[in-house]
């Protein structure tokens, strides 16, 4: 039976591997995932100070524009009411950027969306490798307990009875070796057991943070849909106390928008060098937090027909120890129940406890196989580089057109907001309104005339 199908970088994770790197020098740095060397942090860092850039490219040309349209403009005439030409232009510009901001954050709601399910993948997997994990362990553990009795009770209590037959005797030794065997070659089957590393903390902190992240991306969302909800009410009503609020809310927006966009990027081109080639960075680190040693660690991460089990001897060994243990218990059976009426009762338990043994031994023998553990592997590594790194350009893609959008509103906002019609407070009044001047007037009129 072959190996089960592993993971396989994704188009996305090639063509992001192979965009250049530099650090601070703007000295090529290579692109493997090495986050221990200052080299490739201060790359990852130089990748976020682009959206850093933006940013300040970003205010100085909505300044530049601003001053321009404030200093620059012809005086209107006194006295004029017609909107200056390419009014409508500029109200239209600004309606169009907004929705274009509003289908942003669509795309934004999607990444995150898709973002969170990889790393919930992640987390599953990792629960999963820790319950296979723990199983062993317990399983190993119950059995080795469960000889351990048998050899103290049972076969002690068998070889006093059987005194007066040696030959017997000798038979209840050997299955007592046997079982000692038998129970020294499973505690080497533990592998997990004393390791610092827990699959189970892992996922709890993976978990921890990714629920503040999907939190932290939900409220910029928000904000941003109700920036662009209120920004187009103000223009609709022509409301110049929203429009100015807006504004400011505005830029405070576009700073998040890009500061999100250069962590989405950074992130983005750093998971990409982890995807393109994961064993190695993963095996390393593993064996440095773990002390395992390699041939454990390359049998599940890699799961290849050319990597031999590293139990596999242990396993073989104790099979063969059973069988023996089986072979001298039926004999004793045979031979000695007819004889010492008082053997029949540990000869039960120990065939009792020989059954348990062997059904836990054929369970460790399918959890010790790589298929389980490197399944969970696959599907930990499908999670972060597929759903995960899809969400994130899906976040990156909102970032990109948030920003543009805001960019362009802001430039809009002011010349829109030159547009708007002077309201007088009291021409729209009616008059029957008790809080008109004119008609306050005439009630004092009419009470002095009384």
């Amino acid at each position: 039976m072959g190996a089960p199908p592993g993971y396989r970088p994704s188009a996305w994770v090639h063509l992001l591997h192979q965009l250049p790197r530099a650090d601070f020098q703007l000295r090529p740095v290579p692109s493997g995932f090495a986050p221990q060397e200052q080299g490739y942090q201060q790359a990852l860092m130089l990748v976020a100070a682009l959206a850093g850039l933006g940013l300040a490219l970003s205010l100085i040309f909505i300044a530049v524009y601003l001053i321009r349209f404030c200093c620059c403009r012809s005086p209107e005439p006194p006295g004029a009411k017609s909107p200056p030409p390419g009014g409508g232009c500029v109200t239209w510009s600004c309606i169009a950027a907004l929705l274009v901001g509003c289908a942003g954050i669509g795309i934004g709601f999607y990444g995150n969306s898709e973002t969170s399910d990889g790393v919930s993948q992640l987390s599953a997997a990792l629960l999963h490798a820790n319950h296979t994990l723990s199983t062993i362990d317990h399983l190993v553990l119950e059995t080795v307990e469960g000889l351990d009795k048998a050899v103290r009770s049972e076969l002690t209590t068998l070889e006093e009875v059987l005194t007066p037959r040696t030959e017997l005797v000798a038979a209840a030794r050997g299955a007592r070796r046997q079982a000692e065997a038998v129970a020294q070659q499973l505690q080497g089957l533990a592998f997990w057991q004393g390791v610092p590393l827990s699959p189970l903390q892992v996922a709890e902190d993976v978990s921890f943070v990714e629920e503040y992240r999907w939190l932290a991306y939900v409220l910029l969302l928000l904000l941003e849909l109700l920036v662009c909800l209120f920004t187009l009410l103000g223009l609709a009503k022509q409301s110049k106390w929203l429009v100015a609020v807006m504004t400011a809310v505005s830029l405070l927006v576009l700073v998040l928008s890009w500061g999100s966009m250069g962590l989405e990027a950074a992130t983005a081109v750093g998971l990409s060098d982890f995807c393109s080639n994961p064993d190695t960075y993963v095996l390393n680190l593993t064996q440095e937090e773990t002390g395992l040693s390699s041939d454990i660690l390359n049998y599940y991460f890699l799961c290849s027909q050319a990597i031999s089990n590293p139990f596999q001897q242990r396993l073989t060994l104790s099979q063969r120890a059973l069988a023996n243990i089986h072979a001298q218990l039926q004999g004793l059976e045979r031979e000695a129940a007819p004889q010492f009426p008082s053997a029949q009762k540990p000869l039960l338990s120990l065939e009792e406890t020989l059954n348990v043994t062997e059904g836990n031994f054929h369970q460790l023998v399918a959890l010790l196989h790589c298929r389980g553990l490197h399944k969970d592997y696959s599907a930990a590594l499908r999670g972060l580089c597929e759903d995960a790194l899809e969400g994130l350009l899906f976040l990156l893609l909102f970032s990109l057109l948030s920003a543009g959008a805001l960019v362009t509103t802001l430039c809009s906002l002011p010349r829109a907001w030159a547009l708007f019609t002077p309201s007088d407070d009291y021409d729209d009044t009616e008059d029957d309104d008790p809080f008109n001047p004119q008609e306050s007037k005439r009630f004092v009129q009419w009470q002095s005339s009384i």
